[in-house]
């Protein structure tokens, strides 16, 4: 059954603020004074749990734990073990070794196994001469975000996963670092964005463009009025599944591998390797396909150079999708969402462009991709790039976040704007499905006119015994 530990909003900032400790020791000291309250609660909830023992004082270092250890995850265990200001504390996923039979490829193994095993050797060749004294090793997330000392929480999970992790772990008091999409579903991601305002926690999206100085430039480019005035962005991302990228054979649940858990929020499919690791993001149940896969990277900084982050358009309207031909996936191969904004600007999200953004004003344009960036201007690509507001930001992501939380300072991908980000994919499946073009209201969120799109939009379904997030309405 599911469970969750209610514990009171992330202390105001100015109540953070405690002489010779820092934030971090700040913030366990206001979650040791929860523990008595919560200790009843939380035995009869969960098993007890060992507690684990930092490497260093508390107030040396950030404890992190990681939810899911799939490849993406892994790239974030790396960054992690390169921050001397953190330290690991506890991994979870429901796989102990992802792609024991590997149908796909060769290169590394993932799994909860895996990620122990390289977090333990990371820390025992560590030139600090300190000895790694404990990590949590667990498949219910739960119980990692019972652990005592946690101040941060990365979620990696598959894109159905995202919202309720991330929210249980905003309940536990920790700050969040989420893959992207922020959320699977849009109602979501508004319950997300708004329970980390409320509680003035601090929380980073995974769209670490945001991070890359190329598109900082490019974001440069357009906000100083090199290419004029805005009229059209291309936003090239890739093809989706146009075949079963594995095997289709339904198999049993291997005995290492908590299947029903793995799926927990969504609907339990049948198990096979074309739609498990890997490859799940192709059925609506479990990802929305490449198209939500990227859109959080390319459209975010589509968002970011016109100065819409906290906005969106006006109108979206879903045009020329394709799927492929079989039942494994419901995600389209080929799909292209136009949008208009005000001030003239319409946007095209195709994977008919280049992958990558180009942004067309009245003098001119400009294009960048991950490692590449062109102009037709090629000057302004040599040209000083002037700071406007809080960029350009170079800083690795998710040292970032980590900077972040001892700061209490917002990061460069905050949730709200992140949402925002990926609302005209959400969009564009509700416009697809009702085959007509949807006005959309950026300030309220809401589709004007239309309550059979409106409901589409806000649908929230999970698998009993699964709730959503109940965002707290008593103000």
């Amino acid at each position: 059954m599911a469970c969750r530990t209610f514990l009171p909003p992330h202390p105001k900032k100015e109540s953070t603020k405690v002489t010779s400790a820092s934030p971090a020791t700040a913030r366990r000291m206001s979650r040791r004074g929860f523990s008595t309250l919560a200790a009843g609660t939380a035995a009869a909830l969960l098993k007890p749990v060992p507690r684990v023992l930092a490497r260093t004082a508390p107030s040396d270092r950030i404890t992190v734990g990681v939810i899911g250890l799939g490849s993406r995850g892994f790239n974030l265990v790396d960054a992690l073990l390169r921050n001397p200001h953190c330290q690991i504390t506890a991994v979870c996923d429901v796989d102990r070794f992802h792609y024991r039979d590997r149908p796909w490829g060769t290169g590394p193994a993932y799994g909860r196994d895996p990620a122990a095993a390289r977090i333990r050797e990371s820390y025992a060749n560590d030139r600090s001469g300190t000895a790694h004294r404990g990590l949590f090793v667990c498949s219910d997330y739960r119980e990692l975000l019972a652990q005592p000392d946690l101040d941060a929480v990365v979620v990696a999970t598959p894109d159905h996963w995202h919202a309720l992790c991330t929210w249980d772990a905003l309940q536990a008091g920790c700050d969040v670092y989420c893959e992207k999409p922020v959320t699977h579903l849009f109602a979501e991601g508004r319950a997300i964005a708004e329970e980390v305002r409320r509680r003035q926690a601090i929380m980073q999206v995974g769209s670490q463009q945001r991070s890359d100085p190329l598109f900082g430039r490019l974001v440069e480019i357009v906000r100083q009025g090199l290419i004029g005035a805005v009229r059209r962005i291309e936003v090239g991302l890739p093809s989706g599944y146009d075949r079963p990228q594995g095997s289709t054979q339904v198999v049993s649940p291997r005995p290492d591998l908590d299947y029903d858990q793995w799926c927990g929020p969504a609907p339990r499919l049948p198990l096979m390797a074309a739609r498990h690791h890997r490859w799940w993001r192709g059925h609506r149940a479990y990802g929305g396909g490449v198209l939500m896969d990227w859109i959080g990277h390319h459209n975010d900084i589509a968002h970011r150079a016109v100065d819409v982050e906290r906005s969106g358009p006006l109108t979206v309207e879903a045009v020329d999708w394709t799927f492929p031909e079989t039942d494994i996936y419901n995600t389209p191969h080929h799909y292209t969402i136009r949008c208009e904004y005000a001030n003239g600007i319409t946007s095209e999200i195709s994977d008919s462009h280049p992958i990558g953004l180009k942004i067309t004003g009245t003098d001119g344009w400009v294009y960048a991709r991950r490692g590449h960036i062109e102009a037709s201007d090629p000057r302004w690509l040599k040209e000083q790039t002037k700071v406007s507001g809080r960029l350009p930001h170079t800083q690795a992501h998710v040292n970032n976040f980590l900077d972040c939380v001892r700061s209490r300072q917002e990061c460069v991908a905050p949730p709200d704007i992140a949402h925002r980000s990926v609302t005209p994919g959400h969009l564009g499946y509700v416009s697809w499905t009702l085959k007509r073009p949807l006005n959309w209201d950026p300030d309220s969120q809401t589709i004007r006119r239309d309550p059979e799109a409106a409901a589409l939009l806000s649908a929230v379904a999970y698998r009993s015994p699964w709730k959503p997030p109940q965002p707290d309405t008593t103000g």
